[in-house]
């Protein structure tokens, strides 16, 4: 089998190169031929354009900017559809958009060409080290044929679901982890300025119950299983300790915009009668907001924990 791979920036530079190392012939290009000089080094060969890529390789990965370089690299002159081959198979491990990718995989389909949305997350030293989560959209099929491959650039591999759903977890996952680094960059100046050194904060914090979880685990307890009674710990507590922190906040002259907000959540879940539930049933006015309700067996959520214990 011969792999194509467009895009040989911070990620995608590491991520081919462990693909080489694992062994397959590659066929690599980015807009800066510079770029490729250690894959030219390891035995890839170059080519000096999507569409040769596309010629020359069964299978073709790209890891690009953003939706506008994929869209251009996939339709464009001289792109991959000009040059792809009817059964072969289009892999983006770009951060990009859902609908994109949705439009893109029908048009590649209707040549024959499979397509899957395999964004990955773990920073460029995940890239280098093949130390990366991967989420892969589209059809279970195509999955299942090339996983061998994305098991040579990541080592967290999981097929999400149809075409687009991989992107999906992306920036779910993404968008998490920048909301909350905002909150703790302001509860942490909230702590400094109130007196506390900044390293016996962290030191003593990252020992909490939030500290010792990781993050998307917490969703189990409550959220994804739809069941806030008895409490854990009730809201009306978690209320008091919220207002506490926005309290000392103003004291201080502390802007505390997010937390601020977390406690209208709260005293709206409140003025809805549940303070003696569990503090996680105020995720329940976001629900109402979007129109959706999550209620997943706990045999399944047991199943998933338990595998990856």
């Amino acid at each position: 089998m011969k792999v194509g791979f467009i895009g040989l920036g911070t990620m995608g530079g590491g991520m081919a190169l462990n693909l080489r190392k694992a062994g397959y012939d590659l066929v690599v290009h980015d807009l800066r031929r510079e770029a490729g000089e250690r894959h030219l080094a390891a035995g890839c060969e170059w080519a000096d354009s999507a569409r040769r890529v596309a010629e020359a390789c069964d299978v073709v990965f790209t890891s690009l900017p953003g939706p506008a370089e994929v869209e251009s690299v996939a339709l464009g002159e001289g792109g991959l559809l000009a040059g792809m081959k009817r059964g072969s198979a289009w892999l983006d491990l770009s951060t990009n958009s859902p609908s994109l990718m949705r439009r893109l995989h029908a048009e590649f389909a209707a040549r024959g060409i499979d397509v899957l949305d395999a964004p990955v997350s773990g920073g460029p030293s995940g890239a280098n080290s093949g130390r990366l989560a991967i989420w892969a959209g589209g059809d279970a099929s195509a999955f299942e044929r090339h996983k061998p491959l994305l098991d040579a650039i990541g080592d967290q591999v999981k097929y999400i679901g149809p075409i687009g759903a991989g992107t999906v977890a992306k920036l779910v996952h993404n968008c998490a982890g920048y909301a909350i680094q905002t909150i703790l960059a302001e509860v942490f100046t909230l702590g400094v300025k109130a007196g506390v050194d900044p390293i016996d904060l962290w030191d003593a914090v990252r020992q909490g119950a939030q500290g010792r979880r990781r993050t998307f685990d917490r969703l189990a307890d409550e959220f994804l299983p739809g069941k806030f009674d008895p409490p854990s710990f009730a809201l009306r507590l978690a209320h008091k300790d919220v207002t506490l922190a926005t309290q000392l906040g103003r004291e201080l002259g502390v802007p505390m915009r997010l937390a601020n907000l977390a406690r209208e959540e709260l005293t709206e879940a409140v003025n809805r009668g549940w303070g003696e539930r569990d503090s996680r049933v105020a995720m329940l006015l976001q629900e109402e907001r979007a129109g959706v309700e999550i209620a997943v067996e706990p045999e399944a959520i047991q199943a998933v924990l338990q595998r990856d214990a």
